[in-house]
Formats: C-alpha cells, structure tokens, sequence
C-alpha cells in the first residue's frame, strides 16, 4: 500500500511537467508555430499561395522588413529603440536614387555618373552616419532613444522631402553609355532561383546571427541589455557597444532601402513610412523582450516573415486593406501579450 501511494505520488509532478514542458515550447516557438497555421490556412483558402514561386515572391517582400528587423534587434537587445529605419530606409534609396542619376558640379561643367558599388558603399555609408548619430545622442548626452530616434526620424525624412522637392527618382536601372548599369540587378535578378534580396538577408542574418552567439561584442550586448550597470561594472565597454548597434541598425536600414529602390527601380521621399513600427512587431513576435538582453536572429527572421506571409496571404484572397491593419494589430497585440507572460512567469 504504502509502495503504491508512493508511485502515486512521484508520478503526479512527471505529469504536471510534462504539460508545463508542453506549455513551454508551444510559448517559445510561437512564431514557428503561428508560420505554419498561416501557411495551413491560406493554402486551403487559396489555391494559388501553397506554391515555390508564390514562397519567393512573398520572401523578396519579407527581406525589406527582415532587413529592417536584424537592425532592430541589436537595438532592443541593447534595451533601446530606434525609430528612424523607415527614415533612413528612405533617405537612403532617394541618395541612392541621386547618385544614379548623376552628381552635377557646375565649377567644372561635367556630370559624374558613379558606378553601382560606389552607390551602394556610398549609400552604406550614409545609414552607418545616420545611426552612429543616434548612438552618439543616446551614448555620451544621455538622450532618451525614443527620443533621439524620433528626432531623427523627421530630420531623415525632411532631408529626403528636401532632395527631391517631394518627387520620386526613376528609371533607376542607369545606363550603359554612362557605366551604371545593374542597380536594378538587386532587385530583379536571382541566384539558383532565389530573388537577390532573399539572399542578402540570409547573408545579414547568418552573419548576425555567428556575431551574437560566438564573439565577445554578442556576450557584451546580452550583457549590458540585461543589466547596464553591473555589465559596466564587468568591464564591458556600455557606451561602445550601444553606438555600434545603432551603427549597425542604421547600415541594415540602408541596405533594406537600396534593395527595395531597386526592387521598383524608382526612390521616393515617402518609402518606408512606418516601417519602423513593422520591424519592431517581427522582433516582438520573435521573442525578444523589449527591456533588452533577450532575443535571438532566428526568432526575429521567423517574426518577419509571419508578417510578410500574412499580409500577402490575405491579398492574395482578397481581403481589405483595412481589415489587413486590423488583423496584423491583432497579431501584434498576442504577441506583446505572449511575451509579458513568458518573460514575467521568469522573472517570478
């Protein structure tokens, strides 16, 4: 009797965790799982959305805001918050727009037509200034990055209103008389079958991904996200460490904004408005926590593409724009939800 009562007794907790194990992985991989339920769903209700082409068209889209999303996650992971990508998303195609049309100096009466690389490292360029000005605001004057960034976010966007009188660049794809063609390369072209942008955000990704789990810049960033203070204390250099992520989340913003340009082969002032606030969703949707020191480049890649995915799947059957910001708010909203559960239950 007494033996029984005991096997009783030890095998109520095995149960108990093993459901709680259950509840764990469900809340952890959410973003996986809701991937598959979106494709599930607009496979049955679309005939055309479960096919390879469709999955690279819609990846071609995801990579804007992936791109965006690495970004912002160095951000976050940091415990701050940058504003100004879909600014800087924009400021960049129109510069890039600018260059390929060609630079007029008129002291010397000739129009310079720079090739592609030198647009896009000039372009890179521009994103890694943009946000080593935020960094510096944030790092040395205490400014808060909500603010800092929102600051930016106009001033970007100005400058960008100011280049271009408030029209858009087009027939970005240069010429072969002037040497810069294959901007729209970028854009259009694919290796193996895989659109070019696809690519550069697995490259982005794969490189973010090895920085954060196997460098000391990736140790020194979960370190100061989670705790500023004893991170310093530790040694850790705060201040540079806080400048490079929004460094890097500037360059990520850049390179999002020349691949969209030349996706349309055309910049306009207004590219990127409120793409900020999708970026932050993929993170938040992939797991991090937004007081910094937890999240990871698989979690937010899976977050960026249950956006994308969702808001083709309901274009393609038909769905109203309206209805479509109603839906994705509402996936934004279960996802805070979600991770105030997951991350409050740690810290009880």
């Amino acid at each position: 009797m007494e033996a029984n009562m005991a096997d009783v007794t030890n095998s109520k907790p095995a149960s108990g965790g093993m459901g709680l194990n259950i509840g764990k992985i469900l809340l952890e991989g959410r973003a996986f799982f809701a991937l598959v339920a979106i494709i599930a769903v607009f496979s049955i209700l679309s005939p055309v959305y479960f096919s390879i082409g469709n999955f690279l068209i819609m990846s071609s889209h995801v990579a804007i805001f992936g791109l965006l999303a690495i970004g912002m996650l160095l951000v976050i992971l940091n415990g701050g918050i940058d504003l100004s990508v879909g600014s800087t998303l924009g400021l960049a195609g129109v510069v890039a727009g600018y260059l390929m049309q060609g630079v007029e100096i008129p002291a010397a009466g000739v129009v310079l037509y720079p090739p592609v690389w030198a647009v896009v490292v000039l372009t890179i360029c521009l994103g890694a200034f943009v946000g080593l000005i935020n960094g510096v605001l944030i790092a040395f004057f205490n400014v808060p990055a909500f603010v800092a960034t929102l600051g930016m976010l106009y001033v970007a966007r100005g400058v960008a209103l100011l280049m271009t009188n408030g029209l858009t660049y087009n027939n970005l794809g240069g010429a072969e008389a002037l040497g810069n063609t294959g901007f729209d390369w970028l854009g259009f072209n694919r290796i193996a079958g895989v659109p070019i942008g696809v690519i550069v955000l697995a490259l982005v990704a794969l490189t973010v991904g090895l920085v954060l789990a196997r460098t000391a810049f990736g140790r020194w960033l979960y370190a100061s996200g989670g705790n500023e203070r004893a991170a310093e204390l530790s040694g850790v250099p705060t201040r540079s460490v806080k400048i490079s992520v929004y460094v890097l989340s500037g360059i990520c913003a850049a390179i999002a904004g020349l691949v969209l340009s030349s996706q349309l082969t055309s910049a306009g002032p207004t590219a990127g408005t409120t793409y900020e606030l999708t970026a932050i969703a993929a993170v938040v949707i992939g797991g991090a926590a937004l007081t910094g020191g937890r999240g990871n480049v698989r979690g937010t890649m899976l977050g960026a593409f249950v956006i994308g995915f969702l808001s083709d799947g309901l274009v393609i059957i038909g769905v109203s724009a309206y209805w479509q910001t109603v839906f994705t708010g509402a996936v934004i909203v279960l996802a805070v939800l979600l991770n105030s559960l997951q991350y409050g239950r740690a810290r009880r």
